[in-house]
């Protein structure tokens, strides 16, 4: 592949000497180099594979949206994810994706979220009770505490029922642990060969399996029972042009990935939410004076989503702060230009969604928490395709409007129910994985809240 000479580039040399960097952070390693050659560079991940990396929100929308149809997921989506969890939405191309995109999206329909909140609701409710119990001993790391939530939650959506904690630990270890290595197998591809020999694929594999397995027993327990209201039971209903379903393995394979996709991204964005809002309680006083005008005490429900303005607000940036998705690629399938880029056929494209949300070319004081950029009105001043929490274009997260719901009623409760505090002493960093998730966990206290006006959040600031 032969690249426009007027693209920097980092020599393929120096790209080997930086895969150790890049393995542990690859957001650091390619925000200096960001800094260094502007908003798009040639890159080699691991010293072996050439990409182009780009912050540039004329790119970014060229091959995300207006020629979306000539770039493919490249090989870490397609090809390693599809190999641990299945041939589905998030590792198919074409025709095949496009038939499967319009059968799940109905299970993202307001009518079937509004139907879901119920379910979402109970097992917050469930969870809640085992989170209170541990917060009464002390600190607590709300990251797994949160993805166990999140996870119980997406898993109830899908399979209306409670998943046994020993098989939620089961699949969201599969999942944390399957994740790391397929981040491993691209950043340092040279190991791939140790990978197989070692039996460290073999390993991860059998997780893999095991976890698939748990899941089977739900769907095959299902087929045999009457109709629910879950958006396993759409997948199931779902009917091709010739009437025909799906099958076991591409209802797991469905299921699977939406689990993968439910519950990390909520889980993630919450906890850097709670993080950031630790040190801001002004915004914690204000989405509680919301969450009562609108709520009172009834709980939320997806036709309440648009209502929370102020939350929202905060919610988006800190979703600019810290996206899920701090990288999406595509492959181009033909030669291609985007504004002043020439892309050969062949090229993998690095969408590099952190860099560009903390861009100060499109970002003032891009470092700084500031909900007022996404007041209402203020949306008219950003730059196009430079906040993109949930992708863009035709393969934009399927499940955004369900992560908003989870992640608004979540927050509803806890920061109704709470006061909370961050425990002195940390350091708090992100580990970009699939996801961009906190490497050390994020220690804090929590205490029933306390009446408005009589101290609160403030009291832990001092």
């Amino acid at each position: 592949m032969t690249l426009a000479q007027s693209v920097p580039a980092v020599s393929r040399f120096r790209s080997f000497l930086d895969s150790r960097a890049m393995a542990h952070n690859p957001v650091q390693v390619l925000s200096k180099y960001t800094a260094l050659h502007g908003d798009t560079f040639r890159f080699y991940f691991g010293g072996v594979k050439e990409a182009i990396v780009t912050t540039n929100p004329v790119v970014i929308q060229h091959v995300l949206k207006t020629n979306a149809e000539n770039y493919r997921k490249s090989e870490i989506q397609v090809k390693r994810m599809g190999h641990f969890l299945g041939k589905g939405l998030l590792t198919t191309e074409g025709e095949a994706w496009r038939t499967q995109r319009r059968l799940i999206q109905t299970g993202f329909e307001r009518k079937q979220l509004e139907v879901i909140s119920s379910i979402m609701q109970d097992s917050l409710a469930d969870s809640l009770q085992d989170f209170d119990r541990h917060a009464r001993l002390g600190p607590v790391d709300i990251y797994p505490h949160l993805m166990k939530i999140t996870f119980a939650m997406v898993g109830r959506s899908l399979f209306g029922a409670r998943l046994k904690d020993e098989d939620i630990e089961l699949i969201s270890l599969a999942i944390s642990t399957v994740q790391e290595f397929m981040v491993r197998q691209t950043i340092q591809p040279y190991l791939n060969p140790w990978f197989a020999v070692s039996g460290e694929l073999r390993r991860h594999e059998e997780m893999r399996s095991r976890a698939f397995g748990v899941l089977l027993d739900y769907l095959r327990r299902r087929r045999g029972e009457g109709p629910g209201h879950d958006l396993l039971q759409i997948l199931m209903d779902a009917r091709y042009s010739d009437g025909h379903g799906m099958s076991d393995e591409l209802v797991l394979s469905e299921s699977m990935q939406l689990l993968v996709a439910g519950h990390e991204t909520s889980s993630n964005a919450l906890s850097w939410l709670l993080y950031l809002l630790s040190s801001r309680p002004d915004c914690v006083d204000r989405i509680r004076q919301e969450f009562d005008s609108v709520l009172g005490e009834r709980p939320l429900s997806y036709l309440d989503v648009p209502k929370f303005e102020f939350t929202n607000q905060v919610i988006l940036e800190a979703l600019r702060l810290y996206p899920p998705f701090w990288m999406v690629d595509r492959m181009a399938i033909a030669d291609d230009r985007a504004g002043d880029l020439a892309i050969p056929r062949g090229s993998t494209i690095v969408v590099f969604i952190y860099g560009v949300h903390h861009s100060p070319q499109y970002w003032e004081n891009p470092e700084s928490f500031d909900q007022e950029r996404f007041a209402k009105g203020k949306e008219k001043l950003h730059t196009p395709f430079t906040h993109l929490p949930f992708g863009a274009g035709p393969r934009g997260c399927i499940g955004g409007n369900y992560a908003m719901l989870q992640i608004l009623m979540i927050l509803s409760v806890l920061l109704r129910k709470y006061d909370f505090c961050l425990v002195p002493g940390q350091t708090i960093q992100a580990r970009p994985m699939v996801i961009l998730r906190p490497e050390h966990g994020i220690q804090m206290t929590f205490a029933e809240a306390i009446p408005r006006g009589a101290g609160r959040l403030s009291d832990c600031l001092h």
